[in-house]
């Protein structure tokens, strides 16, 4: 396994409140686990969080855009959005929008 890069690195620490993270490379970046569920990616130094249908709201109310990619010449936009700044800057903030974000990657696993 490679080793994680300082912001990677420093996601530990961000969500400590929330409890304990696991990195894994892929694609270029970095898969972002929970209880051996993805919940988050990186991409670039960016930190996105897995949405549905039900938290996409309080993404898109802060003005957050989602994680997008181009394949074959077109844009595909995931369902992972952009962390609010603030995280990095008050566990319990990001204590919220990760469990936010679990909550989705759980509801999307029972689909």
């Amino acid at each position: 396994m490679q080793p994680e890069n300082e912001f990677v690195q420093n996601l530990h620490e961000v969500f400590a409140l929330f409890g304990p993270v696991r990195a894994r490379r892929m694609f270029g970046g970095y898969g972002i686990y929970h209880d051996g569920l993805m919940f988050a990616l990186v991409a670039d130094n960016m930190l996105y969080l897995k949405t549905d249908n039900l938290s996409r709201a309080a993404f898109e109310a802060q003005g957050l855009t989602p994680f997008e990619y181009v394949k074959n010449g077109k844009p595909i936009k995931m369902s992972y959005y952009l962390a609010p700044d603030e995280i990095f800057e008050d566990a319990e903030v990001a204590r919220e929008w990760a469990s936010l974000a679990y909550a989705a990657a759980l509801r999307g696993r029972k689909s």
